[in-house]
C-alpha cells in the first residue's frame, strides 16, 4: 500500500512539474516549447494510470 501511494505521488509530481515548466516556457516567450511541454502532462498521467492498473486491475 505504501509503494502504491509513493508511485501515485511521483506520477502526480512529474505531471505537476511538467505543467509548471510549460507555464514558465510559455510566459518566458517560448510559446511553441511551452505548448510542447504542456502536452506531456496528460501523457504522463495516462502512462502512470496504465502502469498502476497493470493487466486488468482496478484503480484504487
Amino acid at each position: 500500500m505504501k509503494k502504491l501511494k509513493l508511485a501515485k505521488g511521483l506520477i502526480l509530481a512529474a505531471a505537476g512539474l511538467s505543467f509548471l515548466f510549460s507555464v514558465y516556457l510559455w510566459f518566458g516567450g517560448h510559446r511553441d516549447e511551452g505548448m510542447f511541454v504542456g502536452l506531456w502532462v496528460p501523457s504522463i498521467a495516462s502512462l502512470g494510470n496504465l502502469a498502476l492498473l497493470g493487466r486488468g486491475g482496478r484503480p484504487s
